[in-house]
């Protein structure tokens, strides 16, 4: 799979989308990549590897490495989709198996080359299009796999992205915290994130499931 290139879909475009209005003003636009390297890719428990290569390049043009913090690949947001698959969303995997041979099919249409191995801007314009309905019959796939980037980005970690609480941090949410102290309500005051899932505390540590012997980022 090709390098990644700096700036993306626009991060800003997909929060604004989502309702993060805040969020979105606060990501500059075209901004640098952050120059640590991708993490190594887990074993796949639902896609193939060629798969996991599309829909991991789909979800770095939309949620991209930059002056604002990691993005997609950093807080593996392809890990909670390759297990969502095989579970709560399992009912989705037809149309993405269907999905990313379409957006193969249309990238290679368009410039030659599989979705994976186009340059950014060229990825950027295929999702452009498939947003739009240019690329005919992939506007559901684009908005699916938007939907899902969101999930893997902002959800709780216990379900397998939000690596590190990056999607957290990028919103300013603390994490669960069972106490909040008279000086964090305050106004214009700096509250230390607690980086807790539900999970970790006893009153919902039911939840990671009996015996499963993983932690809330989903590693054994």
């Amino acid at each position: 799979m090709k390098a990644r290139d700096s700036g993306g879909m626009s991060r800003a475009t997909l929060l604004r989308r989502a309702g993060l209005i805040g969020v979105a003003a606060a990501v500059p636009a075209g901004a640098a990549a952050t120059a640590a390297a991708p993490p190594q890719r887990e074993r796949l428990e639902t896609f193939t590897a060629a798969e996991a290569d599309v829909v991991e390049a789909m979800l770095e043009r939309l949620i991209p490495s930059d002056a604002s913090g990691p993005g997609a690949t950093e807080a593996r947001v392809l890990r909670y989709v390759d297990k969502a698959l095989d579970g709560d969303l399992s009912s989705s995997r037809a149309a993405y198996t269907a999905g990313i041979a379409d957006t193969d099919a249309y990238a290679r249409s368009r410039f030659g080359a599989g979705f994976a191995d186009l340059t950014g801007a060229q990825q950027d314009t295929v999702l452009s299009e498939m947003e739009d309905g240019t690329a005919p019959g992939l506007r559901a796939f684009f908005e699916l796999v938007r939907e899902h980037a969101l999930q893997g980005m902002f959800g709780d970690p216990v379900h397998g992205g939000n690596e590190d609480f990056a999607g957290w941090d990028l919103l300013g949410f603390t994490g669960v915290k069972m106490v909040y102290t008279e000086a964090e309500q305050q106004l214009d005051v700096a509250v230390v994130p607690a980086h807790k899932s539900a999970v970790d505390y006893p009153l919902w540590s039911g939840a990671r499931g009996a015996g499963s012997g993983k932690d809330h980022h989903g590693h054994a």
